[in-house]
């Protein structure tokens, strides 16, 4: 592994101002004019206090900067910013930036890995800077200059692991998942000392035989059960609890082989984060055949549940039930559709299980099923606004035709089982959709334009706005009570990632990466006026 560095005059005196700690008690904190974790806060909620851009005029937003990253194409990360640098990454790559201009400070590639795959984000902590290589190594470098510290590898890609996920950092450790499920493999959510790279515990998925769980299986093996944990969690300090989303069950779509619940695919996991120790879980798709991961965000609010305040957890999963669970004990509390389209469930039973609706299930010929393979939402990140009580959710309304086949799966054959396809005649439509926690009402809508491919999430902000990027590549700008419009940039390229918001100099930025470049918006500001000078021509 190489570090290059860039010898940029103005970055560099930003670099050298930088405090040497990202403190434990920083990230406790939320956002601030920094964003220092990939869903904003332990909560998840990604609503910044930020107020400078408000709903009077945010209709004055222009762009900034943008970087291009070399070689990218789809870059789907969420940039941290700490103290005027921003760092944000692509496959095998770190890049540090002024947060003010985009210009480059240091970059870091792992040149000697050969696998290329997606590549989420960074997690800051101390004066470090922690990500995951597409070969699953844990990196950590050095937060001012890049330098390499120590690499650990803590998944065998001979086994059909790779990894994409944002590393999320709580207390002293450094937590990591894993990706590879859609081919075979058995998930894990693991954590390693931040100093040192020790592990400090790992938890599978995905049960070994004998283990409580694996009679959930039928006679699959369960090595390769899939259940994969790509995607960062939350965290509840008061409660000790990390909140993590696992994966589908593998193959995607037969169940033939796999009769049961097949647990933990598919679920809510929560987790001691000292220690790895399972406190709970939740299923929401039990033998999924739909490929209806939970890798959604697990949001954590506090609210009146029946006249009673309560810790909750809030899912809007991808089979189309928006679901409010205590996330003290994992107790089910609600959960209601929150799209129109929704075909294979007529609702949730008392215990949270779905109520199915027979012959939903794909078949060799085809069946139409909603929502669609890529579900109601996905990952991308939702937001929560404490102002207005409500969670913004990027929301597809579509259904798919599902077939199944009962050929033998082979683990890292690249098998799902068969798969989905879209319906020529009814193509999907994107919603910004709010939504109201207490009852699960869906309060206003803002239809997208595009062609239903948009992976872009939302933030939310003190100062009214919600940000998010449109099905069209528009990075938008709504009034959060109401949806109104109030703002959009073209930015010609596809939205694969979330935006963010952070504060330099007393100067508030939104900020998004595009498929090949990160781009920071902000208040338009005049130029300075120059006194005119007249001169006197003489004969």
């Amino acid at each position: 592994m190489r570090v290059k560095q860039f010898a940029v005059v103005a970055a560099m005196m930003a670099a050298g101002a930088m405090p040497a700690q990202v403190r434990y008690e920083d990230i406790l904190k939320g956002p601030s004019g920094n964003w220092l974790t990939y869903a904003g806060d332990y909560a998840g909620q990604r609503h910044s206090p930020l107020k400078q851009i408000t709903t009077a005029n945010a209709n004055q937003m222009t762009a900034k900067w943008v970087h291009h990253v070399e070689n990218a194409k789809r870059l789907e990360c969420v940039p941290l910013v700490y103290d005027g640098i921003m760092y944000v990454t692509d496959s095998n790559l770190v890049i540090a930036l002024d947060a003010r201009t985009g210009r480059k400070i240091w970059q870091y590639k792992a040149e000697q890995v050969k696998r290329q795959d997606i590549n989420r984000g960074v997690a800051l902590l101390g004066d470090r800077v922690y990500f995951a290589t597409s070969d699953a190594h844990l990196v950590a470098l050095d937060r001012k200059t890049g330098g390499l510290l120590w690499s650990k590898p803590y998944a065998d890609t001979k086994k059909g692991y790779f990894a994409t996920v944002a590393p999320f950092a709580a207390k002293n450790l450094i937590v990591v998942g894993v990706s590879g499920g859609d081919s075979g493999m058995r998930g894990f959510v693991a954590a390693y000392k931040a100093d040192s790279g020790e592990e400090a515990w790992r938890i599978y998925t995905i049960p070994a035989r004998g283990e409580p769980g694996s009679e959930s299986w039928g006679d699959l093996t369960l090595d390769w059960g899939g259940g994969g944990t790509w995607l960062s969690g939350t965290y509840d300090p008061a409660l000790n609890s990390l909140f993590w989303t696992t994966g589908n069950p593998w193959p995607d779509f037969y169940g033939g082989d796999r009769k049961g619940d097949n647990l933990y695919s598919d679920s809510l996991l929560s987790l001691d984060v000292d220690t790895g120790k399972m406190k709970w879980y939740f299923q929401f798709t039990p033998n999924d055949v739909w490929d209806w991961d939970a890798q959604a965000w697990p949001v954590l609010i506090d609210m009146p549940v029946n006249g009673k305040m309560r810790k909750v957890v809030l899912h809007a999963n991808r089979n189309g039930f928006f679901y409010v669970l205590d996330r003290v004990t994992g107790e089910y509390l609600r959960a209601t559709p929150y799209v129109e389209k929704l075909s294979w469930a007529k609702g949730i039973d008392a215990k949270g299980r779905p109520i199915l609706i027979p012959g939903q299930e794909p078949t060799p010929g085809g069946k139409v099923a909603c929502p669609s393979v890529r579900g109601a939402s996905n990952w991308m990140s939702p937001s929560y606004s404490p102002a207005t009580g409500l969670l913004y959710v990027p929301t597809l309304e579509q259904c798919d035709v599902y077939t199944s086949s009962s050929k033998h799966p082979e683990p890292m054959k690249g098998f799902a089982g068969t798969g989905a396809e879209s319906v020529p005649s009814e193509p999907g439509k994107f919603y910004m959709r709010a939504l109201d926690p207490k009852t699960g009402a869906k309060k206003w809508d803002y239809p997208m334009t595009g062609d239903a491919s948009s992976w872009a999430g939302t933030v939310s902000t003190a100062g009214g706005v919600l940000f998010f990027g449109d099905d069209d590549g528009q990075m938008v700008a709504l009034d959060s009570k109401d949806g109104r419009h109030l703002w959009h940039f073209n930015t010609g390229q596809r939205l694969t990632a979330s935006p963010i918001t952070y504060e330099v100099a007393g100067k508030q930025y939104v900020a998004i990466a595009t498929a090949t470049d990160v781009m920071a918006f902000g208040l338009f500001e005049p130029a300075p006026s120059v006194p005119l000078v007249k001169e006197r021509i003489e004969d």
